[in-house]
């Protein structure tokens, strides 16, 4: 028997670039990221000492309301070495409330390990980020984690990966021992046992145990061909002899990742330290290093424009996360191609102005390390930049460049904000501002009736995580007010045929329009957004074709406020079905305020609906609870869509109004004895019942 190699110093790669791995770890709450985390920092010697959730002790989680909470709340980025190759890992959060904390990360991420509870396979919030990660094209491997505990079934878990993820997964590894009893993992890639000590530790190499010699054949035999079926050099080696070698699988499990045809999926109990080394050498085995990736894609004055991952091309970066400390303003960026060095000046294309790098550092979640330069590939954070936000890009001065920004959701809740005291109103002010510059979901407005400030936010605990970071960072007391739910107005139906004339003269050059509008509901198919559509049947040229542009300038700017409550309007088809002008007093400007009052008036001559956001959610009960769970979903106005019993406990899916949430935390803890656990994710927008709507509209 051997010993695993220990990491060597970065030093030693020939290509720096083929040597770094920017990553993400990815899954729902509680399926074990963050201990993955430290132990993979653990086992790099990035730390000395093994962190624990349950203690507060662990490098990434280090927020007081992250260790108070036991959640990841903030992303953080950490960096080590592992066999001459730097990673650099963010370790983002799994509630569904701080999924734009995910979104941001993978924004700037190569590749992601997904972290799975072997119990439970896939939930809910692992599902929603990893359709985020496929969004943003970045290659996956999945880790299924807790072997340990009671109930783990690496089988059930990956037939779950297939069926509600959609993907192919390709396991690589055979677990050693069940539940209690797991000890190792038998590699099948290269046929070897790999032998954790009780207390983690080294692994120790071995020939497969003769018990599991027969499973252990037949799984690599089913991992050939699971492979051959999707890689052509692969298949062409079985068909020749029957098999595949360790060079060609490893060579096709790596192919296959980078184009995401499939999954390789790796397993272990992060808490016990077995598993990690494996994971790692995963790893550098099969996610893309930055010149693996496609060259990123920008907008600049010639164009598009295509920028490879070259330290020597002109300098481009993109920042994805800006963090106010004690110390001063750290914005985190990536460096998509180019160097840059203290005292450089970079060009923020966010406000068209140079600024100048103070300093460079290399980020250890909250600790930090100095460097001089940080080149193409890099994740670090920079010191003395004053206006850029998370979405801006850095370039260049020489070279300016627009790369795309990650998208921000959309608020779905919000509570009114003040401070107790009169003289505090000013310091609420600014620190709510620093808030929204940190967390761009954050949306803070000034009521316009009653002069209230509202603060806007993806979830009732992301807003009442941002309410207590500014008590306990600023040492202000607040008032809230009950959460809101945004609402939104859409047509039930519309009406045809509404002329519209915008005729004003007061002297010089007027204004003349002419519309006549056809507004109706968009029926929302597969892959639409199901927003707003504008179209024109106008012939003759009766309207020209920049005065059309102009209607539906003015029909956007009317979808801010509809007729019901002053709601934003969605899901209406608008069409342009004719029109006049005249040859001295039409403009644009008189198109688009005749578009924007026509709109206005054939919303109010339409029977509009309101709808409310609804979430999908996925309870977790004792079975003797179930009934009870059940009543108080249907009193919530939940629709149940499907229950499973798995183990003594009854997992109960339902859509439920996001109004009728809140506090439900609190309720399902006392009718459960504490025992039951839930958790949501957006599932869009839904119609208020009419009784309901009544209700609300009377307010």
């Amino acid at each position: 028997m051997r010993t695993n190699l220990h990491h060597r110093s970065l030093d030693r790669s020939p290509d720096p670039l083929t040597a770094v791995r920017n990553l993400g770890i990815l899954a729902h709450v509680d399926a074990g990221k963050t201990t993955v985390t430290e132990r993979i920092l653990y086992r790099t010697g990035a730390t000395h000492k093994r962190g624990e959730v349950h203690d507060g002790t662990t490098v990434t989680d280090f927020d007081s309301q992250e260790r108070d909470r036991g959640i990841t709340i903030f992303a953080a980025a950490v960096s080590c070495v592992w066999d001459g190759h730097r990673i650099n890992l963010i370790d983002t959060p799994g509630h569904v409330d701080f999924s734009d904390e995910v979104t941001r990360s993978l924004r700037v991420l190569d590749g992601a390990v997904a972290v799975f509870d072997a119990v439970a396979g896939v939930e809910p919030q692992s599902e929603a980020v990893w359709r985020q990660a496929d969004r943003h094209g970045v290659p996956r491997i999945a880790f299924v984690n807790k072997l340990d505990r009671a109930g783990a079934d690496l089988d059930s878990a990956v037939a779950s990966l297939r069926d509600r993820l959609g993907t192919v997964p390709l396991v690589v590894q055979l677990p050693i021992g069940r539940e209690a009893g797991f000890t190792g993992v038998v590699d099948l890639v290269r046929m070897r046992a790999l032998v954790w000590g009780a207390e983690g530790g080294s692994y120790e190499e071995g020939p497969v145990p003769e018990v599991l010699r027969e499973d252990a054949v037949g799984r690599r035999r089913l991992l050939e061909e699971a492979v051959a079926e999707l890689h052509p050099a692969a298949l062409e080696e079985f068909c020749a002899r029957s098999s595949v070698s360790d060079g060609t699988l490893a060579a096709a499990l790596r192919e296959l990742t980078l184009s995401g045809e499939g999954v390789v999926v790796l397993c272990g109990s992060a808490y016990r330290n077995r598993g990690i080394e494996p994971l790692l050498e995963a790893v550098v085995a099969y996610l893309p290093s930055p010149v693996d990736v496609p060259p990123v894609r920008g907008e600049s004055s010639d164009g598009a424009q295509e920028r490879a991952a070259d330290p020597r091309a002109p300098f481009a970066a993109l920042v994805f996360k800006v963090t106010s400390t004690a110390t001063g303003r750290l914005t985190c960026l990536r460096v998509y191609s180019g160097t840059v060095r203290k005292g450089d000046v970079v060009l923020d294309m966010g406000v068209r102005r140079t600024e100048r790098v103070g300093r460079i550092l290399r980020v250890q979640a909250d600790r930090h390390a100095e460097t001089d330069l940080a080149v193409a590939g890099d994740i670090v954070a920079v010191v003395g930049l004053k206006s850029a936000r998370a979405g801006t890009t850095l370039c260049a001065p020489s070279a300016p460049l627009v790369l795309e920004p990650p998208t921000a959701a959309d608020p779905v809740v919000s509570v009114a904000v003040e401070a107790r005291r009169n003289l505090d109103a000013n310091r609420l002010a600014a620190a709510l501002a620093r808030l929204v510059e940190e967390d761009p979901s954050l949306v803070v407005r000034t009521d316009p009736e009653t002069g209230q400030t509202v603060l806007s936010g993806l979830g009732e605990l992301h807003l009442e995580v941002a309410v207590e970071k500014v008590r306990r960072d600023q040492g202000l007391e607040v008032a809230v007010g009950r959460p809101q739910v945004a609402y939104r107005e859409t047509v039930a139906r519309g009406v045809s045929g509404l002329v519209y004339r915008h005729v004003k003269q007061d002297g010089g050059a007027g204004q003349f329009a002419h519309l006549v509008l056809d507004v109706e509901p968009l029926e929302v198919t597969a892959g639409s957004t199901g927003d707003f559509v504008f179209r024109s049947t106008v012939v003759g040229g009766r309207v020209p074709r920049e005065y059309v542009r102009a209607v539906e300038a003015g029909c956007r700017d009317a979808l801010a406020e509809g007729p019901l409550g002053g709601h934003p309007v969605t899901g209406l088809r608008v069409t342009l079905a004719d029109g006049a002008t005249h040859s001295r007093d039409s403009s644009e400007m008189a198109f688009r305020t005749a578009g924007r009052l026509g709109l206005r008036e054939a919303l109010r001559a339409s029977a509009m609906a309101l709808l409310e956001p609804v979430a999908e959610v996925t309870v977790t009960v004792p079975d003797d609870a179930v009934g009870t769970v059940l009543g108080d979903l249907a009193a919530r106005r939940g629709r149940v869509s499907g229950s499973t019993a798995r183990g003594g406990t009854t997992v109960v899916t339902a859509t439920v109004p996001l109004a009728e949430l809140f506090g439900y935390a609190s309720r399902l803890r006392s009718r459960t004895q504490g025992r039951g656990t839930f958790t949501t994710r957006p599932a869009g927008y839904a119609l208020v019942p009419a009784a309901v709507s009544r209700t609300l509209l009377t307010r």
